[in-house]
């Protein structure tokens, strides 16, 4: 267990590391290993592995170098608090690559944290209408739809992030199950 443990740590740090175009030219089935790193990871620490080499992954998607800039000085001057130029530079790389998620992903961020709440939910449905599996854009979705008082809603776009991503940060929000079965105590019929 420990060497299958080592060995996806070096498969995932491998993918992690690779330049940009090795990754574009691997297609599907990088992102077919990248996911299945994250769904298998055992431990939290190989969770967050699997989960930055998918957000690099998704970065590198960009299609052109100019989009790619528009995302880097999107992400630095929304680290810098200018969240208004910030979104400009994401609507800059909306504009130019419409079927690109991470852009849309990247402006619904930076539209929460403007309280531009409608606007933020409408770019999240876009990022997961073009990728699915966009566990970021799910618990932001979760984020935006508690803000808006609709937990029911919130809760299934949560749900399905942790379904993608099982170490999701988030997970612990998640209401537990009232239908799920209460593990028995090792070697007994009775119940914990």
């Amino acid at each position: 267990m420990l060497r299958r443990a080592f060995l996806s740590f070096i498969a995932t740090f491998a993918l992690v590391t690779m330049a940009p175009s090795t990754l574009l030219a691997a297609g599907e089935s990088q992102r077919e290993q990248l996911f299945a790193a994250l769904k298998s990871a055992e431990t939290e620490a190989e969770g967050r592995t699997a989960e930055n080499a998918i957000w690099r992954w998704w970065l590198n998607q960009a299609p052109t170098l100019a989009v790619r800039d528009a995302i880097d000085l999107g992400m630095e001057r929304r680290e810098s608090y200018d969240f208004e130029a910030a979104e400009e530079a994401f609507n800059s790389a909306i504009r130019d690559a419409p079927t690109y998620a991470e852009g849309w992903s990247q402006r619904a961020f930076v539209r929460f944290l403007r309280d531009n709440i409608d606007g933020s939910l409408s770019d999240l449905e876009k990022a997961v209408e073009l990728d699915p599996d966009h566990f970021g854009a799910w618990s932001g979705m979760y984020h935006v739809l508690m803000r808006m008082g609709r937990t029911g809603v919130a809760y299934s776009a949560l749900a399905r992030a942790v379904k993608i991503h099982p170490w999701l940060k988030e997970r612990g929000l998640l209401p537990p199950d009232p239908d799920a079965k209460r593990p028995l105590i090792k070697g007994t019929q009775q119940e914990l």
